[in-house]
Order: structure tokens, then C-alpha cells, then sequence
């Protein structure tokens, strides 16, 4: 808790003169921070052109890479699956439905660009970003008796600010300050939680980047975990391709956002692939 609140306390201060001088308004036309409208698993504050669609289809593998050639390296085993649909609704409003096979997870997204300005020769973007997710099958508790008491604490939401920032010509960075709310499902009470997203993209050509992403979360029983990915992105026309290794396995915002139940070390990290394709209709 501590560590969470000094690092939202430390965000806030770097970015509210920023804030302040925010004059631009956001555009879809204007420069690009990242390429693609999401990190691993943050958001990115880039929206798409209005009118259009996207189509979204992840995997994070269940068995780690270090079992080696008997598990294909992780990829021979069952995965979280996450699909998920978006559309550009206006410049500056999107809005995506995203589901999971953990616990099957539904959730309604939305995000607003906020604005972009220059600081210090660097591009800031600003957006926020929220949604509200429903969790139809999990697992149930060992006392019926506080079945109903679960039943009625399926329900998530969260809410988070989107700063990204491009560093020269090719480097981009951003944070994401979030707050969630009902964590752990299993709990018969909603808690609350704040966490620190942090990923940065290197672009070593129009096609090729490599990046890295970082949430700092509270420590909550059975998702005690940091979630920490590293990856490689391809660019295509219409499409990214991102492979990555990661100790997060929960695919959604309202599961990764409360921790990873894996350490962030070699013998935990899981294989994962996120493949997104823009659909102009």
C-alpha cells in the first residue's frame, strides 16, 4: 500500500504541470506517441480514426518456458484467452468490449483522449480511461452458505490517467496511475486498490520495436505479485503482433491491475502473443 501511494503521490507531481499547460487538443491525425492503442496490457493514451474497428485476440500459455521442449517451452498447454472489440465512437472517445476465459470476465471499456502538449521538446499525451467488468463463473467458495455473499461481489471497475510521452524520434514512455475496485473476487467484501502502470517502447524501425511494462500493485493474497512483460512488436498494415514473456497470466484490466499470482522470476515467466487488426469499415 505504501509503495503504491508514494509512487501515485511522486505521478502526480511530475505530471501536473504538464497538466496545467495542456493546450492542444487531442487528434487523431496528430503524431503518434505509441503505434498501437495498447502495451502488453496497459492502455496507451492513441486513439484510432473515427468510424473505425478493431479487433483484438490474446493469449497468455499457463505452462512456464522453463519446462523446456517437454511443454514446447509453454506453449504446448491450455491459455487465458482474451478477445475484445473496439471502436472509435468519436476523436475522442473509444469504447471496446473485452472478455476472458478467467472466470469469464466481461468487460466494457472506454477510453477519452484528453489532450497533447510539448514539454520540454517532448510530445505528452493525456487520456483516461475506465471500465466496468462482470464475472459470471468463479470459482466457488467452500461454504455454501456465503454463496449469495459472492454472488453478489462479482462485479468490478476501475479508472486510470494515461501519460505517454515520446523521447526523441523513436523512444516513447508512459505511466498509467489506476485505481480498481473489488481486487480479489473470492473476498465476500469489495476492497479497493491503486496501482502504477509504467512501460516504454523502443522503435527500431517502421516494423520492428521492442518494449517493457511494469505494474507496481498492493500486495493481495494469491496475486502478491508486481506484473512485469517483456516483448517484441511487429507492424504490418492493419495489424500488430506483439510476443512477449510475462508472469502475468490475467488478460483483462480488472485482473492484471490487482497483481500476478507469479513472481517475476526466469523459472515463472509464461509465453503470451496479443495480435490487434484494424478494421476501417
Amino acid at each position: 500500500m505504501r509503495r503504491s501511494t508514494l509512487a501515485l503521490a511522486t505521478l502526480a507531481t511530475l505530471t501536473l504541470p504538464a497538466v496545467a499547460t495542456l493546450v492542444v487538443p487531442a487528434s487523431v491525425e496528430a503524431q503518434r506517441v505509441f503505434h498501437s492503442t495498447q502495451s502488453a496490457n496497459l492502455h496507451t493514451a492513441e486513439m484510432l480514426r473515427p468510424g473505425n474497428w478493431l479487433f483484438e485476440i490474446s493469449h497468455r500459455f499457463f505452462p512456464p518456458v522453463s519446462e523446456g521442449a517437454d511443454a514446447l517451452w509453454g506453449v504446448d498447454g491450455s491459455a487465458f484467452i482474451r478477445l475484445g472489440l473496439t471502436y472509435q465512437a468519436s476523436e475522442r472517445l473509444m469504447l471496446s468490449l473485452v472478455r476472458t476465459n478467467l472466470d469469464d470476465n466481461l468487460g466494457l471499456d472506454a477510453r477519452v483522449a484528453i489532450g497533447s502538449t510539448d514539454v520540454g521538446g517532448a510530445l505528452v499525451k493525456l487520456a483516461a480511461a475506465g471500465g466496468v467488468a462482470v464475472n459470471t463463473d468463479v470459482n466457488e467458495v467452500s461454504n455454501p452458505a456465503q454463496d449469495q455473499l459472492r454472488e453478489d461481489n462479482e462485479v468490478q471497475l476501475y479508472v486510470q490517467l494515461l501519460v505517454n510521452a515520446l523521447l526523441g524520434e523513436s523512444f516513447a514512455v508512459g505511466v498509467a496511475p489506476s485505481y480498481l475496485r473489488n481486487p480479489r473476487l473470492l473476498d465476500l467484501e469489495s476492497e479497493n486498490t491503486v496501482s502504477l502502470g509504467l512501460h516504454a517502447q523502443g522503435y527500431m524501425s517502421d516494423a520492428v520495436s521492442l518494449f517493457g511494462e511494469w505494474i507496481i500493485s498492493e500486495s493481495i493474497p494469491g496475486q502478491e505479485n508486481d506484473s512485469g512483460t517483456l516483448g517484441v512488436q511487429f507492424e504490418t498494415r492493419g495489424h500488430f503482433f506483439k510476443l512477449l514473456v510475462t508472469n502475468q497470466t490475467r488478460p483483462n484490466p480488472t485482473q492484471y491491475l490487482g497483481g500476478s499470482p507469479h513472481p517475476f522470476e526466469l523459472d515463472e515467466l509464461r509465453f503470451g502473443f496479443n495480435i490487434t487488426r484494424l478494421l476501417p469499415f
